[in-house]
């Protein structure tokens, strides 16, 4: 569904996206992962073409983006981020709406869907499609960023630390809601995180990028039992390690550990 062929991004003489090859399947989720300035970013906006490369090719169904108008392209990919954006001078619901607007959808046909949309993020319309951004928690509003990025139906999702922002248990939530919502819709994405435990347990397969590199593309457990390189090795031992730990914390507070008073 999406090819990025030897894709590479230079600003100056500074590359920060290297000869990148890598192909994400129709109705998989790709997640992108690195620390920061591994150039995760920078890969995303080349997809949908907020930056344009500076060698190579990104194709969307065999064709290449280079074919499409950049405003084109981009009406037909969502893109959700960590600060979503919301436009304050608008309600909810025109938020959800704006792209269709500019698709020429019909009013019945925005609401219709504005509604459908917030229903399955778990917003009630009527409680929601006229509020204002600023009278939602983080968590709502990340929920409406999302509505928005699925309003037009798109084959393809890209997210940019969607929930990078939020506090533990409404991260959580939103993880899991995300993951049957797009399981049901059937939408190829593309997830950046630097986050391990995020990607280990969103990701179909994870692509591991180094200094503007991909150092490593497998499923979940490839990572985590076959690491290719140190550096790879050195990101899944944190969640490892975090894991055992958790482990023994439990262990020591189950009943059988409890000492008598």
């Amino acid at each position: 569904m999406i090819e990025l062929d030897r894709l590479s991004k230079a600003y100056d003489s500074s590359l920060v996206v290297q000869n990148l090859t890598l192909d994400v399947a129709r109705g998989e989720l790709l997640v992108l992962l690195g620390g920061s300035g591994c150039g995760k970013t920078t890969t995303l906006k080349l997809i949908n073409r907020l930056v344009e490369p500076t060698s190579g090719a990104v194709r969307i169904a065999g064709t290449d983006t280079r074919a499409l108008e950049g405003h084109e392209l981009r009406r037909r990919i969502g893109y959700c981020f960590q600060e979503v954006g919301l436009f304050p001078h608008m309600t909810v619901g025109e938020n959800v709406a704006i792209t269709l607007d500019l698709l020429d959808w019909s009013a019945r046909e925005q609401e219709a869907r504005v509604r459908e949309l917030l229903s399955m993020l778990g917003l009630e319309p009527s409680e929601f499609v006229a509020r204002w951004p600023h009278e939602l928690s983080g968590g709502q509003r990340q929920r409406v960023g999302i509505a928005r990025a699925l309003a037009a139906k798109p084959e393809i999702l890209l997210l940019d630390e969607p929930f990078g922002a939020l506090d533990p248990l409404t991260r959580d939530r939103l993880q899991q809601s995300f993951q049957q919502l797009r399981r049901e819709l059937g939408v190829t994405g593309v997830f950046v995180t630097h986050d391990m435990v995020e990607a280990l347990l969103l990701g179909d397969r994870i692509a591991v990028m180094e200094a503007g590199r991909l150092v490593q593309i497998g499923r979940p457990q490839e990572l985590l039992l076959e690491p290719a390189t140190d550096y790879v090795a050195e990101l899944m031992e944190t969640p490892m390690r975090q894991s055992e730990q958790l482990e023994a914390l439990a262990a020591k507070a189950s009943p059988g550990n409890q000492g008598s008073t």
